[in-house]
């Protein structure tokens, strides 16, 4: 691999909990990060990005809102390598464009896959997905298969005891745009290699942010009591039978092994345990 200061990444949702640490990581690395921010005026936000260590030197911020993927385009030219790592959580109301996430969702990534092949210098695309698109459920809701791995795909037709609205969207748009995203491997001429990472449930270090991150919030809400993030975490375990557990360190770790292969493509399941309920209670 050339040298990493030659190197331009790019990592759209830069001020997350997951894209914050990355472009932290990136940069030690000595690579050259665009970030995709919401919005530049939020001062808090850029400030923080801003204070990681050598953004002076190496870190480029841009204003990209996946409810405007053509945004993203500039943060992606000239790069060697896409992160995308942005999602829409809430639907914007007042877009003409889609009717809901899952919308907004496919068509961003779409945009963005387009873009990448459109620079003719991005070699691949690193979705950062959720392990809430590989559910082992049977398609009949009759049970779960046998593990679950890379193989898995949520069903969307079934109901579920401890689902809201917001949960249900947020898994279909992550399992719809994941497949979308995944065809481009299947499309032109090998122009571009895409990864999806299959993220469990994200904890760990929590330094960087100055609020809780909501995956967080989740994995401690049996100690907390927090009704509405624990309803979160009993739908997950209904979802997939154990709660996919992944640490902040090993999900960027996992990212950066993504582009320093020589070649790489498909669907990886990025987890370190998998406990039910009842375990984590008793942990």
């Amino acid at each position: 691999m050339e040298k990493r200061n030659c190197i331009k990444v790019c990592v759209t949702g830069g001020s997350g909990f997951i894209g914050s640490w990355l472009v932290k990581k990136l940069l030690e690395k000595g690579y050259t990060v665009h970030a995709t921010l919401l919005n530049l005026n939020e001062e808090l936000e850029v400030g923080f990005v801003k204070s990681l260590p050598y953004a002076d030197t190496r870190l480029v911020l841009f204003q990209a809102d996946i409810y405007n993927p053509g945004e993203f385009e500039p943060a992606i030219e000239g790069c060697h390598y896409v992160f995308h790592v942005a999602t829409p959580l809430h639907h914007n109301a007042q877009s003409t464009k889609y009717e809901d996430t899952t919308e907004a969702a496919i068509a961003g990534v779409k945009r963005i896959a387009d873009s990448c092949i459109r620079s003719k210098t991005v070699k691949r695309l690193i979705y950062t997905a959720s392990v809430m698109a590989s559910s082992p459920l049977k398609e009949d809701g009759s049970g779960f298969k046998s593990s679950l791995n890379e193989s898995c795909w949520t069903p969307l037709n079934l109901s579920f005891n401890f689902s809201d609205d917001f949960l249900l969207a947020y898994t279909k748009s992550k399992t719809l745009a994941e497949m979308e995203v995944l065809r481009y491997n299947e499309i032109g001429n090998g122009e571009l290699e895409v990864v999806s990472l299959l993220c469990g449930l994200v904890g760990g270090d929590n330094t960087l942010l100055s609020y809780l991150p909501a995956s967080v919030a989740v994995i401690v809400s049996q100690i907390t009591g927090d009704l509405t993030s624990y309803g979160s975490l009993r739908f997950i375990h209904e979802l997939l039978g154990s709660i996919p557990l992944a640490h902040i360190d090993d999900v960027r770790e996992a990212h950066i092994f993504c582009i320093e292969k020589e070649s790489l493509r498909g669907r990886f399941l990025c987890t370190s345990a998998d406990p039910i309920l009842k375990d984590m209670a008793n942990y």
